[in-house]
C-alpha cells in the first residue's frame, strides 16, 4: 500500500551552553549513538534522524519550523540530555504542528556507583532536565507522547515503535479523501455525522457521487482486463459452486471483477482513499459490490456500508497505521450482528452481508455466489472465510452532537463452536474484554456504532494517542472497565465537551 512519503522522525536533543564544549561534545556523541542503536534495531517502522544539539531559542525554533517544513519529517523526538530551559521552547513549541514525543530516558542506564562525581551529575541530568522541559509542554497544553525508560529497552523501542506509527495517522488524516455512493441509510442514526466538523478535526475529505457516476467507469472496463481479473481470482481463491452453473457461476464472478477495476480507477483518478455503497442506491451496477470492496480493501482502501463514512475513513487510518507492518494479522471494517449467550462460550459473531476485508482470514477464501435480499440485484460474489484468533482492537468514531467520541474496545478473537455451512459471508467471533456483559453494556453506554474499523495489529493505546492529537474525546473498554467508573467518566466527558 502506498503512504504519501518516506517518513521519518527527527531526534531532538535538549542542552545548554552553560556546561561548555566538552559536555556539549559528549551530549552530541550521547545523542549520535542512541540514534544508530535505535535505528540498528529492526524493530523501528521508520528511520530516526539525528539533528544538533539545541542549545538557545533561535535554534529550537529554527529545528521545529524546519521539521513543520519537510514533508518527509513525521514528528520529533525530543530529549533533554542536562538541563535546558524551558522557557527557551516556548516559540519553537508554539509554531511546531506536528506530532510529538518526549523521550525521558538517560544515557547511562545505572548510576556508576563507585566513580560518580559532580561532573558526571553536571553532565547527566535527564531526571532534571526533562522535568523542566515537561512542565513548559504541560502548561501550553501541547499533546504528545511521553516514554520513560532506558533506550536499550526492548518495551521502550516497542513503545516508540507504536507512537511512530500514531504519529504516520496524525500524519496521513489530512489526506483521507472519501468517496460516498449514495447517502446514509434512511432513518438510521449513528452513521450520520457532521462532515465539516471532521474536516475541521481529522482533515478528512468527504465527497458524494450519484453511483451511476461510478456505473459509466465500470461498464467502461474493457472485457480483457474483466477476463484477466477473473483469472486472477479463480487461481487466488476456492470455487464453491454448490450445485450453481460453472458458466452462470464465473458470470457473477466477472461482475465483481468489472466493480472491482472501475471503482478502484474511478479512486485513482480522483484521489480517493476510501470508499462508501449503499445497497439501497445501487443504480445500474448489477450487484452489490461484494467481493470487490473485499479486495479494495485487501490493498488498503477504507471501505464504509450504508454511507458510513466514518468508519471508511478510519478503516483506511488504521490499515496506513499498520501498512508494512511485519507478521500483520489484518485490518477490516466489521459488524456486530448475533451473541452467543450460552455460559463459558459467551461472544458476538462479526460479519456483514459481503464486505469483510480478507486480511483477517484464517485459512482458506472461498468465493460464494448467493442471493441477497438486501439491492434488489442479481446473486453477487463473496469472499468466505473465517478470521484469525488472538486479541484485537474494535473502533467506532461517533458525532455526539457537540463533538466526536472514539469507543475502543479490546476484543480477544476465538474460533467458533461449530462450522456454519449455511451462511455464506466471512466471519469472526469475538468476546469484548472484560466479558460479554460488561462489555456490551459499557459499549452501549458510550454510543457505540454496530459498524466498526477492526484490527488485530494496533494497540488501544496508539488509537487514544491518535485521538488526543486529533483533540476528541476516547472512551476505552478493556479488561479495566468497571461500568460503575465508566458512567462517571461519560457525566464528565459530557461536562468538559459541553
Amino acid at each position: 500500500m502506498k503512504q504519501s512519503q518516506n517518513y521519518k522522525f527527527w531526534f531532538a536533543t535538549g542542552s545548554q551552553d552553560l556546561y561548555g564544549d566538552e559536555c556539549l561534545r559528549k551530549v552530541a556523541e550521547h545523542s549520535q549513538k542512541i540514534v544508530k542503536e535505535l535505528n540498528a534495531t529492526g524493530k523501528l517502522p521508520f528511520e530516526i534522524v539525528c539533528r544538533p544539539t539545541l542549545i538557545d531559542q533561535a535554534s529550537i525554533r529554527r529545528t521545529f519550523n524546519e521539521a513543520n517544513n519537510d514533508s518527509e519529517c513525521a514528528g520529533v523526538i525530543t530529549w533533554m540530555h542536562t538541563f535546558s530551559p524551558a522557557k527557551m521552547w516556548i516559540i519553537g513549541l508554539q509554531e511546531y504542528k506536528k506530532p510529538l514525543c518526549h523521550l525521558h530516558t538517560q544515557f547511562n542506564e545505572e548510576i556508576p556507583y563507585d566513580t560518580i562525581d559532580m561532573d558526571f551529575m553536571n553532565e547527566n541530568q535527564s531526571a532534571h532536565g526533562d522535568r523542566e522541559y515537561g512542565h513548559i509542554v504541560s502548561r501550553m497544553g501541547i499533546d504528545r507522547k511521553i516514554i520513560v525508560g532506558h533506550w536499550t529497552d526492548p518495551e521502550v523501542v516497542e513503545q516508540l515503535a507504536g507512537w511512530m506509527r500514531t504519529a504516520i495517522g496524525v500524519m496521513e488524516s489530512s489526506h483521507i479523501r472519501v468517496c460516498r455512493f449514495g447517502d446514509n441509510m434512511n432513518n438510521v442514526a449513528v452513521t450520520e455525522g457532521d462532515k465539516v466538523e471532521a474536516q475541521i478535526k481529522f482533515g478528512w475529505e468527504i465527497d458524494h457521487y450519484n453511483v451511476n457516476d461510478l456505473v459509466e467507469v465500470v461498464n467502461a472496463v474493457s472485457q480483457g482486463d474483466v477476463d484477466t481479473l477473473t483469472e486472477e481470482y479463480y487461481q487466488n481463491y476456492q470455487i464453491l459452486l454448490e450445485g450453481r452453473d460453472p458458466a452462470e457461476f464465473r458470470r457473477h464472478v466477472s461482475e465483481q471483477a468489472r466493480i472491482e477495476i472501475g471503482t478502484e480507477k474511478f479512486c485513482e483518478d480522483g484521489n480517493y482513499q476510501a470508499v462508501v455503497t449503499h445497497f439501497g442506491m445501487l443504480g445500474g451496477l448489477k450487484q452489490l459490490p461484494g467481493l470487490a470492496m473485499q479486495r479494495m480493501m485487501e490493498k488498503g482502501y477504507g471501505f464504509g456500508a450504508e454511507g458510513d463514512w466514518k468508519t471508511a475513513a478510519m478503516v483506511r487510518l488504521m490499515k496506513i497505521m499498520t501498512a508494512g507492518k511485519k507478521d500483520a494479522k489484518g485490518t477490516s471494517f466489521m459488524e456486530d450482528y448475533t451473541y452467543n449467550f450460552v455460559k463459558g462460550k459467551e461472544g458476538i459473531l462479526e460479519a456483514h452481508m459481503l464486505e469483510v476485508c480478507p486480511t483477517i482470514a484464517d485459512g482458506p477464501v472461498s468465493i460464494k455466489v448467493c442471493p441477497l435480499s438486501m439491492g434488489n440485484r442479481e446473486d453477487p460474489a463473496r469472499l468466505v472465510f473465517t478470521s484469525k484468533t488472538g486479541s484485537g482492537i474494535a473502533c467506532s468514531l461517533v458525532d455526539m452532537g457537540n463533538h466526536f467520541r472514539l469507543i475502543i474496545s479490546v476484543v480477544d478473537c476465538k474460533k467458533t463452536e461449530k462450522p456454519m455451512p449455511k451462511l455464506p459471508v466471512a466471519t469472526a467471533f469475538w468476546t469484548p474484554q472484560p466479558d460479554l456483559k460488561t462489555g456490551a453494556a459499557a459499549w452501549i453506554l458510550a454510543g457505540g456504532a454496530h459498524h466498526t474499523a477492526f484490527t488485530y495489529d494496533l494497540s488501544a493505546e496508539q488509537m487514544i494517542d491518535w485521538a488526543d492529537a486529533m483533540g476528541i474525546e476516547t472512551v476505552l473498554i478493556d479488561n479495566h472497565t468497571d461500568l460503575y467508573q465508566l458512567k462517571n467518566e461519560l457525566r464528565w466527558n459530557s461536562a468538559l465537551y459541553r
